[in-house]
């Protein structure tokens, strides 16, 4: 759910996957070099499906937890609800402290931070979100934008955590995390990236605004969204076969041990929504390609708090040349390097556990008791 360009193929790279002085490097297997332009095509076609929850049957995935490692017990029927403008929201909360929020990214879920959760929540009031459009949240028919997610989870800290609180993104929510914090900057006291999403502006580009013609209206593109969803309700079909939903999963982490039915069943289990095939498309064509007004540069720019960025430098996505573009353009970052994929929160939990702990142990000792 980049500020690289050799991340991502020039016709598959969109606005959206471009994601301290202490560094941290973790072990992990070599893996095969892949066609990344390959690995694109099958991740956006499938992340896309997992965001509107696509069935999985027949998995023989392994089941076991991390060894050593609490896990978030997974209910199909999920946790909490909250009403956000007519919709209902799904979320977790555990624990008991200074409220630490976790915004999971495109096509995942709050149970994303199952390993992450748990122990957090030992020393902090834990919640986990999911955005409108993924998980155990409405599959709502609307236009997306990075604006609905940020109203969502600004009305989320005004009415449901009520103080201020460390917002913790990965991809698509580290980028919804830092929306959030430039739009409420007094409950925000602290934000955290794990390969986020979002790309810095270029400031070569030049935005079309000429004038649509008949032609253009009436005929291109019409004859556009028939192929568009001719092309991606094929797509849909092809992604959600459980062995390339195995296959996509395997390819964004590194070490593909956590790849379980745990993982599987919350990314599948929300097909049953009548509105999924819906919400994919409008994910994929109105909000996935339309991303140049968003740019971390603008955002970061508004940015106030302290900043900690939790990179998986093995991101066959979003490399960690962003993370460091990030690090020198924002001076308030701290930048933990770990030997991971895109999603380094699941795949190695005990060292972004500790990364995460360590930082907000220092953001308490630095804040007033007001603040954290």
């Amino acid at each position: 759910m980049s500020s690289t360009s050799h991340a991502l193929c020039p016709s598959l790279r969109t606005r959206l996957f471009n994601p301290f002085p202490n560094r941290l490097i973790a072990p992990a297997p070599i893996y095969q070099h892949r066609s990344k332009c390959e690995l694109n095509r099958r991740g956006f076609a499938f992340k896309g499906i997992v965001a509107s929850g696509v069935s999985v049957m027949g998995s023989s995935l392994i089941t076991e937890p991390v060894q050593g490692v609490e896990r978030l017990p997974f209910k199909p029927e999920g946790y909490n609800f909250w009403t956000w403008r007519g919709h209902r929201i799904h979320y977790v909360v555990q624990g008991e402290g200074s409220p630490v929020v976790l915004i999971h990214g495109f096509g995942a879920s709050a149970f994303h931070w199952r390993y992450n959760i748990p122990e957090l929540a030992k020393k902090y009031k834990v919640y986990a979100i999911d955005l409108l459009g993924f998980g155990w949240s409405d599959k709502a028919i609307i236009e997306y934008d990075t604006l609905v997610w940020r109203d969502q989870l600004v009305d989320f800290l005004k009415e449901i955590v009520k103080e201020p609180a460390v917002l913790v993104g990965n991809s698509l929510g580290g980028f919804t995390a830092l929306v959030a914090a430039t739009g409420l900057p007094e409950q925000v006291v602290g934000v955290a990236l794990l390969n986020s999403a979002g790309q810095f502006g270029n400031a070569n580009s030049k935005t079309d605004e000429s004038e649509e013609t008949v032609l253009q209206k009436f005929i291109v593109k019409p004859l556009k969204e028939i192929i568009q969803r001719v092309v991606l309700g094929f797509l849909f079909w092809q992604s959600k076969q459980p062995a390339r939903i195995e296959s996509v999963l395997k390819s964004v982490y590194i070490n593909p041990s956590n790849v379980d039915d745990y993982l599987v069943e919350s990314i599948s289990r929300p097909a049953a929504d009548p509105n999924a095939g819906e919400v994919y498309y409008r994910l994929m064509t109105r909000f996935m390609m339309n991303q140049s007004k968003y740019t971390l540069d603008s955002v970061l720019s508004e940015l106030s708090c302290p900043l900690l960025l939790v990179w998986g430098d093995l991101d066959p996505w979003v490399g960690p040349a962003k993370a460091n573009r990030i690090k020198e353009f924002y001076t308030k970052t701290s930048l933990v390097n770990l030997q991971a994929g895109h999603c380094p929160h699941d795949e190695v939990p005990e060292l972004v556990n500790r990364a995460l702990l360590d930082w907000l142990s220092s953001l308490s000792s630095e804040a007033s008791p007001q603040s954290l």
